[in-house]
């Protein structure tokens, strides 16, 4: 039993490419608020500049691999999206080193985002790499 809800995932396997677009826009919503917001508010939450522009071009790169992936893949995407969920779960960890090295600088609402944002992209990866598995074993690849 999975804990993705059955109709989620039924609807997944059916347009498996919808993950991508999902992913996609969850990076370039990342991107933007990375980029933008956090920075203009660096003092209240702690994070360094010089973390936040390095998280926020890899989250742009993802958007723009997941887009092309959701825009122009007709077949074969399985690859794809195990490169997307390994590297989402890389970003996860990155994230993580982040927060320990910056630990006593972060504000409390600093700290969350980043927290969250660790949640939100976990919850991906695990639906990623759900979709692979029950795509590939039904497929028998």
């Amino acid at each position: 039993m999975s804990i993705i809800p059955p109709l989620l995932l039924n609807r997944l396997e059916k347009h498996p490419k919808r993950i991508f677009l999902i992913d996609g826009l969850g990076a370039i919503l990342s991107a933007f608020c990375l980029g933008v917001p956090l920075v203009y508010w660096q003092d209240k939450i702690g994070m360094p500049t010089s973390a936040l522009y390095p998280l926020s071009l890899i989250a742009g790169l993802f958007a723009l691999y997941s887009g092309t992936c959701f825009l122009f893949l007709v077949k074969n995407w399985g690859k794809y999206l195990w490169a997307i969920a390994c590297a989402n779960l890389l970003y996860c960890f990155l994230t993580m080193g982040l927060l320990i090295e910056h630990f006593h600088e972060l504000s409390a609402m600093g700290f969350l985002y980043f927290f969250m944002e660790i949640i939100v992209i976990l919850v991906l990866v695990f639906v990623e790499f759900t979709l692979f598995s029950t795509i590939r074993s039904t497929k028998g690849s």
